[in-house]
């Protein structure tokens, strides 16, 4: 406990210090300033580019409810662990420790968002494409009428004029649908793409009805999706709800036992231990539940 307060200390005097260096006077300034530069050194360069897009989308969460959700989380470890030590100094610690969670909890949200914002895109590409080659009857120009509709948007919009470039470029279109097979890793799209291929090099009397069934295909995909977004956001609220009480089961504990008989248990350096791991383990089965959560949506 000596350690961990020295530790605590040490933290203060390097911000003062730091602090009192800075040319910067306001403290909010300067927590922010210092907090960017971390983020910007430390983050992955796709993180950066994927939070971008977030933010663009508008689904970024603004200073005010980072504030919240930090209070929030903290005001919530620190009543918790607070039912399980009785201890104000173990109480803080882990209301600390707790803010540590929510830069893994806002990547995890952003890669949920891009991904499923990438999956509109690529439904939105497929479909379009299909009903672009019905009228043009070529693959290159169904691009280029996809492109310029304005329907699609970075960073597949880009992907798409690529494309287009390394067809006219090549005189073929192996190499773009390699590129793209590689980048968007969906089986509509290695699959619309292996027809047009084929369409392209062998030629086809009636592709019609192949490219009917490859919209109905993509249309069963695309409510497939929908629907596993809405048992996830169903199983997560759940989750979450399980995950609480089985922190609060220590109040079933003390009612069982009684507060004196638990107050004299925390004496033991066992019990403090055992509870400790409890607290630890129930964290742990949270955080996956939330990368379960949030991890390959939209993705086939």
């Amino acid at each position: 406990m000596t350690f961990i307060i020295f530790l605590l200390v040490i933290a203060i005097a390097i911000f003062i210090i730091t602090y009192r260096s800075s040319e910067k006077t306001n403290v909010y300034k300067f927590i922010n300033k210092q907090v960017s530069y971390v983020y910007n050194k430390y983050t992955p360069y796709s993180f950066k580019v994927i939070r971008e897009k977030v933010k663009e989308l508008g689904q970024e969460y603004t200073t005010k409810q980072y504030i919240i959700q930090g209070t929030v989380f903290a005001a919530g470890a620190a009543i918790i662990t607070y039912l399980y030590f009785y201890n104000i100094l173990v109480s803080i610690i882990y209301a600390a420790v707790s803010l540590l969670v929510i830069p893994f909890l806002t990547y995890l949200r952003c890669k949920r968002i891009y991904s499923e914002f990438i999956f509109e895109q690529i439904q939105v590409y497929t479909t379009n494409t299909i009903m672009e080659f019905g009228t043009t009857q070529s693959f290159v120009k169904a691009l280029e009428g996809v492109y310029e509709s304005g329907v699609l948007e970075d960073p597949v919009k880009a992907d798409v004029k690529t494309m287009i470039d390394m067809a006219y470029e090549n005189g073929t279109i192996d190499e773009s649908i390699s590129f793209f097979n590689a980048k968007y890793d969906y089986y509509i799209v290695k699959n619309m793409h292996q027809l047009f291929l084929q369409i392209t090099n062998e030629g086809s009397r009636d592709s019609g009805e192949s490219l009917e069934n490859m919209s109905q295909d993509i249309d069963m995909l695309v409510e497939a999706v929908y629907r596993d977004r809405i048992d996830r956001a169903t199983f997560h609220k759940k989750f979450l709800q399980f995950g609480i009480v089985l922190y609060l089961m220590v109040m079933l504990v003390q009612f069982l036992l009684g507060v004196e008989t638990y107050n004299e248990m925390l004496n033991n350096w066992a019990v403090l231990l055992l509870l400790h791991g409890i607290i630890w383990l129930n964290t742990y089965f949270i955080l996956s539940g939330e990368k379960y959560y949030n991890e390959d949506v939209g993705a086939e």
